[in-house]
């Protein structure tokens, strides 16, 4: 992904915007322990139904501007738990997103991860960076984040940046985290929910850390940054973006924090 100079991204406009990933809520392989991936299209189990709740109560006060959900079942019913709760979601339209879904396990899927992880060794790999047959490596993965990241910022910036794009040269920092819904995007006027899963927002902060340079929070080591987020986890990053004719393009990233628990 191409990115501008700092000379020169201080002569041009720019639009920072807030991104709050989250986790879909448990399932009954959750639960279980067995890896669903794409083949298996669970439904949110009672505990499941409850977390999404959860997330959209803690999230209630907290405005967005755009809703991405992944095409599963699982990310759709957590998402309509959010929206249901969030007035500022209302009126929007929520985008259901391919380039969401989770990461395909092939023939592992419906197995238990104890088993997966048994394969992995049985290869000479580990999980979760071993791609049992059928399944998508990691590289297929973040070209499917590297898409949606894409897709996002030509939709922020498509709705957005006649009304709040500026020539403010300031990287985007994140506010102090005071353990508030609305940690980091208070005042900002663009703010994007985008409902996922685990294995995938594993690779996309990956990919948001070592190929797009965000910047980690404050005490937050790589072992944390990169581990799997709990059931209906948040994360949450600043984007600044800026515009070369009819595109528009990343030009910093930072992180407010990982894998909070509502």
């Amino acid at each position: 992904m191409r990115f501008f100079p700092v000379a020169k991204l201080r002569t041009m406009e720019t639009l920072t915007f807030g991104l709050t990933l989250v986790r879909h809520g448990e399932t009954r392989y959750n639960r279980e322990g067995l890896l669903q991936g794409q083949a298996i299209d669970c439904p949110l189990s009672d505990t499941g139904l409850q977390q999404a709740d959860a997330a959209g109560r803690y999230l209630k006060h907290v405005k967005f501007t755009n809703v991405f959900v992944s095409d599963m079942l699982r990310a759709r019913q957590t998402a309509e738990k959010i929206v249901e709760h969030n007035s500022s979601c209302w009126g929007l339209q929520m985008l259901s997103e391919p380039l969401l879904k989770e990461k395909s396990f092939g023939i592992a899927e419906g197995r238990r991860l104890q088993e997966v992880k048994e394969m992995a060794e049985a290869a000479g790999g580990s999980f979760p960076d071993f791609t049992p047959p059928e399944g998508e490596t990691r590289e297929q993965v973040k070209e499917r984040v590297r898409r949606f990241v894409e897709k996002l910022l030509h939709r922020v910036g498509s709705e957005h940046w006649q009304e709040f794009s500026s020539s403010s040269s300031a990287p985007p920092e994140a506010s102090p985290v005071e353990g508030g819904a609305d940690d980091g995007v208070r005042g900002l006027p663009v703010h994007v929910l985008v409902v996922s899963h685990g294995a995938y927002m594993c690779v996309a902060v990956r990919y948001f850390v070592e190929e797009l340079r965000c910047r980690f929070p404050p005490g937050c080591d790589r072992t944390h940054m990169f581990s799997l987020s709990p059931n209906t986890g948040l994360c949450r990053f600043l984007l600044r973006m800026t515009r070369d004719g009819n595109r528009f393009l990343l030009a910093g990233m930072s992180c407010v924090f990982v894998h909070r628990s509502c």
